[in-house]
């Protein structure tokens, strides 16, 4: 099974995240001009503001995921490998500003997708560590 890739652990998302939680304008669509961060975040993460994801035009069999529920976005958001809920496994605030941008980029329509936010640690660094750690379970059994 492919990991699921977080929305939350992208670069500025918690943060917007938590700006949500003190001032629910934050997450809502209609007042885009009051908070240009986010738009400045969704520009970092995707290559689209709102303004543009919203004047994209979609093709013929576009199934309008950013018009959904909060939940039936999560759901759908979640079978093309997106996690886009919160601990609780709530959808998260921000995800009405945000499953535009989003839906665009990972289906190549408009914008771009942000690189994996962590990589894997080069394989030689990696055998070293994990010899290191076997032969000192090794000698842990043996005491």
């Amino acid at each position: 099974m492919t990991q699921m890739r977080r929305l939350i652990d992208l670069p500025g998302v918690a943060d917007l995240e938590a700006r949500a939680l003190m001032r629910p304008g934050y997450a809502d669509p209609t007042r885009r001009d009051e908070f240009p961060e986010v738009d400045a975040c969704l520009t970092d993460l995707f290559g689209l503001s709102g303004d543009e994801a919203e004047a994209t035009i979609r093709p013929e069999d576009w199934d309008g995921i950013e018009d959904l529920s909060p939940q039936d976005q999560a759901d759908a958001f979640e079978a093309e490998g997106w996690d886009v809920r919160d601990t609780r496994r709530r959808p998260l605030r921000m995800l009405g500003r945000m499953a535009g941008p989003l839906a665009l980029a990972m289906r190549g329509v408009a914008g771009r997708l942000p690189e994996a936010p962590f990589r894997p640690e080069p394989a030689e660094e990696r055998d070293a560590w994990a010899s290191g750690l076997a032969a000192e379970a090794a000698r842990f059994r043996k005491r």
